[in-house]
């Protein structure tokens, strides 16, 4: 039998996917934006923000543990 390729759409999980995932695996609750910090990191995301505050520091960082739960859903749903 030949091997699948999967297409770039079947690859992508979506938010909701990504959510249920680490709250499954880990027990852990994240939120969209922890899991854009992640994608942004690994260059998942090119598009810019253009609502960005006049603060950067305002915005809460990913805590290591929430980063570590995402980064393996990420590798779940191949996307990294």
């Amino acid at each position: 039998m030949e091997e699948l390729d999967l297409t770039a759409a079947e690859s992508k999980a979506t938010y909701v996917e990504i959510k249920q995932y680490v709250l499954d695996e880990t027990g852990l609750k994240v939120s969209q934006l922890y899991i854009a910090q992640v994608k942004r990191k690994h260059r998942l995301i090119e598009r810019i923000n253009y609502n960005l505050g006049e603060k950067e520091s305002k915005v809460p960082q990913v805590p290591p543990e929430k980063e570590r739960a995402i980064e393996d859903a990420l590798r779940y749903f191949k996307m990294i």
